[in-house]
């Protein structure tokens, strides 16, 4: 469905029509490589359903096929009679959203995919076609002053790619300042964005000056704006909206001239639909949107990242024949990355400690089960002190391996499926550290 022309990518077209529901002969064709279904306003196709969810599913050219993703529905999404939440689709297929049911055909015109002619962009790099569309996006972003989203897995880069944006940007001698609403507490959070007043609370014995002033004239770059608790949203979208904010415990407005770029690894249309985050504020985050990919959807990109990771990591050219050693790029494309860039940056830099090709330890990791030691040792003790005890060293293995492939606590908590606070109390059973603390 879709095929490269240099660095130009054609993309074939799509039309959706809704053959049954309240919004029954309405219709949409693709003009991107993806589309997105729901009630809300601003889908693509917005079906007047009570039925369907505001952001209720995706189209999205994948290769040479076309897939579509629920994004968290309320009543979910079937496919020819079948519930999915990821699945790909053929020429006729039925989609039902509720009560709404609308048919995919492909069209016989194709789209041209933007692209870039660029191989990075700042600290990204890339030449797949993947990779060119980032870059194309990225380019026409920097040069204006919309607010941009960047969506994608933890370690795709979505840091890199915000910074790169304020340096290629007219903001670029302006100061460029990171506000990541993860990992700070939700008390001290609106403080750190906004600043507060001297004795706005206990310990505020001075003026404080917030992060979108302390950005004023450049870039404030929002990451895991996923995170940012429910209290805050609407303060946050009054400061998108009118370019002025209120300190904490301040009666008064401060204007800032700021551009705002944010970053999640969650899909806020879930989100949304979820009621955990505003779709108004998702309307204003999002005019330009940006998906990072996953590094295992580019591996024709792994032999050009790894010499930039490597020459980042200040190897000499005796040190970057790890590159050329027989099957080295194969084993790092059969890998999958669950860590992504970040991921493979820590590998290949134990291997520059080591001076050679370790074992790959890129599929997620699951630590090995505690040594046996024999039937007799086995049968020692109760059943239930035996398992616990088992059951207590693949907790702390599972940890350490954990806490050493992310470097962010907000990160590790989402990979191993548990809360913050959690994953921190069991640090403290384990008697485990972060390294950076």
């Amino acid at each position: 469905m879709a095929h490269g022309d240099g660095v130009n990518v054609q993309v074939r077209r799509f039309r959706l029509t809704v053959v049954e529901g309240p919004a029954a002969g309405k219709q949409c064709e693709s003009s991107e490589d993806r589309s997105t279904i729901g009630s809300q306003d601003g889908n693509d196709l917005q079906v007047a359903d009570p039925t369907v969810s505001r952001y209720h599913c995706e189209i999205v050219v994948e290769g040479s096929r076309a897939a579509v993703i629920d994004l968290g529905s309320k009543n979910g999404t079937t496919l020819d009679g079948v519930h999915i939440k990821h699945a790909y689709l053929r020429d006729g297929s039925l989609l039902r959203l509720g009560k709404t049911v609308i048919r995919f055909d492909l069209a016989p015109e194709i789209n041209r995919v933007l692209t870039s002619e660029r191989r990075a962009f700042g600290q990204l790099v890339g030449a797949s076609p993947a990779m060119r569309h980032v870059f194309a996006l990225l380019e026409r972003a920097a040069a204006s002053d919309a607010t941009v989203l960047l969506e994608g897995e933890t370690g795709t880069g979505k840091g890199e790619a915000a910074e790169a944006l304020h340096r290629n940007s007219a903001r670029k001698s302006g100061p460029f300042v990171t506000v990541d609403c993860g990992a700070i507490p939700a008390n001290l959070l609106e403080s750190e964005l906004f600043g507060h007043e001297r004795g706005a609370f206990t310990g505020a014995t001075a003026q404080r000056v917030g992060s979108f002033e302390e950005a004023n004239g450049g870039t404030i770059f929002l990451d895991e704006i996923g995170e940012l608790p429910p209290d805050l949203q609407p303060k946050l979208l009054r400061v998108l909206e009118t370019r002025t904010l209120r300190r904490v415990g301040g009666t008064g407005t401060v204007k800032v001239d700021v551009r705002i770029v944010a970053a999640t690894n969650r899909d806020l249309r879930a989100e949304v639909n979820a009621g955990r985050f505003r779709a108004d504020l998702y309307f204003r985050l999002a005019v330009v949107r940006c998906a990072l990919p996953a590094l295992r959807q580019r591996p024709e990109d792994l032999p050009l990242v790894s010499e930039s990771l490597l020459r980042r990591l200040g190897a000499d050219d005796e040190q970057l024949a790890l590159l050329a050693q027989p099957g080295f790029h194969e084993r790092l494309a059969s890998a999958a990355w669950p860590g992504n860039v970040r991921e493979l940056r820590n590998y290949l830099e134990r291997c520059l400690v080591f001076q050679d090709a370790l074992p790959l330890g890129a599929e997620p990791a699951l630590p090995s089960a505690p040594q046996r030691t024999g039937d007799a040792a086995m049968i020692a003790e109760p059943l239930t002190i035996a398992r616990d005890r088992a059951a207590l060293e693949f907790e702390r293995q599972y940890l350490e391996t954990l806490l050493a492939r992310h470097d962010r606590m907000i990160d590790a908590a989402a990979a191993a499926g548990i809360g913050r606070v959690y994953l921190y109390k069991l640090m403290v059973k384990h008697g485990l550290r972060r390294r950076d603390s």
